[in-house]
């Protein structure tokens, strides 16, 4: 029996065919068939069809004909049924089956895949992160490989065709949307000479490091407090920072004292990611922006100077009426020419 396969296919090849002249009915005519030599990798497989009593046989680890072209089966065939006493199976129980293997173009195959490196953020632009290797399975024919970008999402890599050098077109950012728990996914691209081109596909994983590149901020922005409150805490506030530690917490929390009057507002810090924004003095109805300086624990620091909206209401019988607060708008400067006119004028 002769049987052609491509290299990478898995499926029946050829079926066997036998005669015998016993009942169909019954087992002393239905086959059995076994590999009994030429199967050392397992790579084949042959099993009855019990319409036609054909061995199907079949490939089920798909073959590389770079290892080798041609296999050489031998397969032995037996009834279900033992035969009678004194008659045994003779040469013709047993058959050789001649596998060619016939070549195919298979893509190149990245290694190691994925590909992993570490590098810290915000490096140069033009820096080497790598040069990807790609090989092709197809080592009897000899054909070169060409390296490309397949995705990218931020756009921050290229690639050399030839030599596989992978560099920067842009500044890293761990903190871009496309940046998943610190790690950036690009995929490549090795193509084949052959006709047609196969192509591979590999992974490239960027671990990237936090430097600290972001100043905090602090929530939230807008804040009540009554005209006549015995209780003069205005707000709590919380500062976030999209960088990791120990570039965040702790927070230093101020009021921008160069535009702030002395006596008026205090903020005091409860832990190292919140403060509490308190009057020190009850205030007329308006909306007052107080600046808050919050600066990072980052080595050098980040700071972002924020306003705090603080809205002074009117709070009579349980209701809160910021009408009129909404009518006059300070901001701290002008408290504090406020506040020296009233002083003039005693």
């Amino acid at each position: 029996f002769q049987a052609t396969v491509e290299e990478g296919v898995v499926g029946v090849i050829v079926n066997l065919t036998v005669e015998d002249k016993d009942d169909p009915t019954t087992g002393a005519w239905r086959a059995a068939y076994t590999i009994i030599n030429g199967n050392p990798g397992q790579s084949f497989e042959i099993h009855t069809n019990p319409q036609t009593n054909e061995g199907m046989l079949s490939v089920v680890k798909p073959l590389d004909y770079e290892i080798s072209a041609f296999h050489t089966l031998l397969i032995k065939v037996e009834n279900e049924d033992p035969l009678v006493p004194d008659v045994s199976y003779g040469p013709s129980s047993t058959a050789t089956v001649h596998i060619t293997v016939l070549d195919v173009n298979e893509g190149p195959v990245f290694y190691p895949d994925p590909m992993m490196v570490t590098r810290r953020e915000n490096i140069s632009v033009g820096s080497v992160l790598l040069t990807v290797n790609a090989t092709d399975p197809d080592s009897l024919q000899h054909q070169t490989i060409r390296y490309s970008v397949y995705k990218d999402p931020a756009g921050w890599l290229n690639i050399n065709p030839i030599n596989g050098t992978v560099d920067t077109t842009a500044v890293l950012d761990r903190e871009s949307p496309f940046v998943h728990n610190s790690v950036y996914t690009a995929l490549f691209l090795a193509i084949d000479s052959g006709n047609p081109p196969a192509t591979g596909t590999g992974t490239l994983l960027i671990t990237l490091e936090d430097v600290n590149d972001n100043a905090p901020f602090i929530y939230p922005t807008v804040a009540e407090v009554c005209d006549d409150a015995k209780n003069l805490s205005v707000v709590i506030l919380g500062a976030s920072d999209k960088d990791l530690h120990p570039n965040t917490d702790p927070f230093k929390f101020e009021i921008h004292k160069q535009t702030v009057p002395d006596k008026v507002w205090k903020i005091s810090k409860i832990n190292n990611t919140h403060a509490l924004v308190s009057l020190l003095q009850n205030l007329n109805k308006a909306n007052y922006n107080l600046p808050i300086v919050v600066t990072d624990s980052g080595k050098p620091p980040m700071t972002n100077i924020t306003d705090l909206r603080v809205q002074v209401c009117s709070c009579r019988n349980s209701r809160v009426d910021c009408n009129a607060a909404g009518a006059l708008h300070l901001s701290v400067p002008s408290l504090l020419l406020l506040c020296l006119f009233s002083l003039a004028c005693l």
